[in-house]
């Protein structure tokens, strides 16, 4: 079937819709454990981002699952093509003009790689909230660590699947010393750097 599908021509580019926006089309992946601030970033980011007016869109994690990946699981295969799903839509809006807000826990490096391949590093920043377990376990605003350490759930990142941390991400924010506000700052002043390249 792949043998039969070709790949066609589209004359106006990412860039241009960009330009028609007055805005530089990026993706801005936010990875880290759950409990680490991620959607509350995220939604802070896009809020701060229209002020200025610029054009967004926010894929959050559970969002999708309830729709786009609603037939995916929570294991190590599942979790790579949720990823793998996500990245993709997120070039689909990258391709549109817009400034893209990812909010997953993209646990393992692979993914992440993956997900970057797909869009491009030049349109890439990746945002690791890093948040300690003991500190997300504390918070559990959703009460998911309490129900994994029942082994009411399984495969949950952080209890009995890995978090592998980004070695080398554009942005790392310490959400114990970081506001949302604060981290929102940090994510913007490094955008608008990038922007002006």
């Amino acid at each position: 079937m792949q043998n039969n599908i070709t790949c066609q021509h589209i004359s106006t580019t990412s860039r241009v819709r960009g330009e028609q926006k007055n805005q530089r089309p990026v993706v801005i992946w936010l990875t880290g454990l759950s409990g680490s601030g991620k959607s509350s970033l995220a939604d802070a980011l896009e809020q701060r981002l229209i002020s200025k007016g610029y054009h967004t869109y926010l894929l959050d994690g559970d969002n999708v699952r309830m729709g786009l990946c609603k037939d995916l699981g929570f294991g190590d295969q599942d979790r790579e093509e949720n990823i793998r799903r996500v990245a993709e839509v997120a070039n689909l809006f990258l391709d549109a003009g817009l400034i893209v807000i990812t909010s997953f826990i993209s646990p393992f490096h692979r993914d992440r790689a993956l997900a970057r391949s797909v869009i491009g590093d030049d349109s890439f920043i990746e945002v690791y909230l890093d948040t300690p377990l003991s500190e997300c376990e504390r918070r559990d605003p959703k009460g998911l660590y309490s129900k994994a350490r029942q082994g009411l759930i399984k495969n949950f990142t952080g209890i009995d699947s890995p978090y592998e941390a980004p070695t080398s991400p554009q942005i790392r924010i310490d959400t114990l010393n970081h506001s949302i506000e604060g981290g929102v700052d940090i994510v913007i002043d490094y955008f608008e750097r990038w922007n002006a390249q």
